[in-house]
C-alpha cells in the first residue's frame, strides 16, 4: 500500500484540510477511500480529483455544478477522465485577464466611452463587468487590438460593428473544429464503449487540437487576406494606371 495515502497525507498533497476532504466526500464529490481495518486510504485518482475540484472552483463553478460534471464522467475511468476534463476546461490562450476601471478604458481608447458602447462590448464578451465602474478583459490582446484600430482614426462604433461580424465568423470556425473532434475522435471512442485504455489518446487529441486549430486558422487567414487585398487594390491600381494613361 506504498502508493496509497492516509487522509492527512492526502490533505497535505492536495493543499487542503482533512475536514474539507471529508466534506467533499459527504457531498459525493470524492469517491470513498479504500478501507483497511478502520483506516481509509486514498489513491492518485483522489489527488487528481481534488486538484480538478480546486481548478473548477477557481474557474467560477459552484460545488453543485462541479458534482454534475463529475457525475457525468464514465464510472471506473479514473484519473484519465479527470485529466481529460481538465484539458477540456483549460483556456485556449495563455493570457492573464486584465482588470481595469472605466477611466483606464477611456485612456486606452483615447476618449470618453458611452454607456451604449460599454453595453455592446460587454455583450460581445470582450469585457466583463465585475462591479460598478470595474471591468475585466478575459483576452486583453483582443481589447488592445481594438484600441489600436481606434488609434488609426476609425470610430469605436465601426470597430464594434466589425468585431460583431468577426465573432460570428469565429463561432463558425470554432464549430467546425469541435465537430471535427466529435466526429472523428469522440464518437468512435464513445461507440466503442469508452475503453479506459483509450482515454489518454482522446485527451492528447484534444490537447493537440488547440495549437493546431490556431495554426490552421492563422495560415488560412494569411492566404485569404493576401488574396482579398490583391483583388481589391489591384483593381483600384489598374484603374488609376488607365486614368493616368488617358
Amino acid at each position: 500500500m506504498s502508493n496509497l495515502l492516509t487522509i492527512d497525507e492526502l490533505a497535505r498533497r492536495a493543499g487542503m484540510t482533512a475536514r474539507n476532504i471529508r466534506a467533499h466526500q459527504t457531498r459525493g464529490l470524492l469517491p470513498p477511500p479504500q478501507l483497511n481495518g478502520r483506516t481509509g486510504y486514498y489513491s492518485t485518482e483522489h489527488v487528481a480529483r481534488l486538484e480538478l475540484i480546486k481548478d473548477m472552483q477557481a474557474a467560477g463553478f459552484n460545488l453543485g455544478a462541479i458534482k454534475s460534471l463529475l457525475d457525468a464522467a464514465p464510472v471506473g475511468s479514473g484519473e484519465e477522465v479527470l485529466r481529460f476534463e481538465r484539458a477540456l476546461m483549460a483556456p485556449w490562450a495563455e493570457e492573464e485577464p486584465l482588470t481595469f476601471e472605466i477611466s483606464e478604458l477611456e485612456f486606452m481608447l483615447g476618449g470618453e466611452v458611452s454607456a451604449e458602447t460599454i453595453r455592446k462590448v460587454v455583450g460581445l464578451g470582450v469585457i466583463v463587468e465585475l462591479d460598478v465602474g470595474l471591468y475585466q478583459a478575459p483576452s486583453p490582446g483582443l481589447l488592445r487590438a481594438g484600441a489600436e484600430v481606434v488609434s488609426l482614426g476609425i470610430p469605436v462604433e465601426r470597430v464594434i460593428e466589425v468585431l460583431e461580424r468577426l465573432m460570428e465568423h469565429s463561432q463558425g470556425v470554432a464549430d467546425v473544429f469541435v465537430e471535427l473532434f466529435l466526429t472523428d475522435v469522440w464518437r468512435p471512442f464513445e461507440s466503442a464503449g469508452s475503453p479506459e485504455e483509450e482515454w489518454p489518446r482522446v485527451r492528447r487529441a484534444l490537447e493537440q487540437l488547440r495549437p493546431l486549430a490556431s495554426e490552421v486558422l492563422l495560415g488560412a487567414f494569411h492566404r485569404t487576406m493576401a488574396n482579398s487585398v490583391e483583388e481589391a487594390f489591384g483593381q483600384r491600381l489598374d484603374k488609376g494606371s488607365d486614368e493616368a494613361i488617358d
